[in-house]
C-alpha cells in the first residue's frame, strides 16, 4: 500500500480523503454493474472481499487522466513498466488498483465509498513547488 501511496504522492498528486475498509458484495455488484453479468465477477468479487482495500480521494490538475496514466493498462501484461500495474500485475482480471476513467464517475465514487466529511479541504504545502503560479 505504502509504494503506491508513495507514487501518487511524488508524483505531486494530493490526496484529500483516504480509508481502509472492507468490501462486500453489495457494494461490488454496485462498483462493478457493467461486469456483474461477466463469467469472471465472481472471481473478481471474491479476491476483492478477501482482504481490506484503501480507498483514497485524490486531487491535482487533470488528476483523473495522470492516476490513470500512472496505474496503466487493466491488462498488467500489456501494461508499460513503471506503471502500477505494470510493475505489479501480471493479469487481466486482477489489479491491485482501480482508477475512476472520467470526472463524473470520480465523483459517483467518491460519493459511493466516502461521506461528505472524510473528504478534506486544505492546501498542502508542497503544491507551490509541484505547480505553477496560475495551474491550482
Amino acid at each position: 500500500m505504502g509504494e503506491v501511496i508513495n507514487r501518487f504522492e511524488r508524483r505531486g498528486l494530493h490526496i484529500v480523503g483516504m480509508k481502509m475498509m472492507q468490501l462486500d458484495e453489495p457494494i461490488l455488484r454496485e462498483h462493478y454493474a457493467h461486469l456483474v453479468d461477466k463469467p469472471f465477477f465472481p472471481k473478481l468479487a471474491e479476491s476483492m472481499m478477501a482482504c481490506p482495500v484503501v480507498a483514497m480521494a485524490i486531487e491535482g490538475v487533470d488528476a483523473v487522466q495522470v492516476v490513470r496514466t500512472m496505474v496503466g493498462s487493466t491488462n498488467g501484461r500489456e501494461a508499460a513498466p513503471g506503471t502500477i500495474r505494470g510493475d505489479y500485475s501480471m493479469s487481466n482480471q486482477q489489479n491491485i488498483v482501480h482508477a475512476s476513467d472520467s470526472t463524473s464517475n470520480a465523483q459517483i465514487e467518491l460519493n459511493r465509498f466516502f461521506r461528505p466529511e472524510e473528504i478534506f479541504d486544505f492546501k498542502a504545502a508542497q503544491l507551490g513547488f509541484i505547480y505553477g503560479e496560475n495551474e491550482v
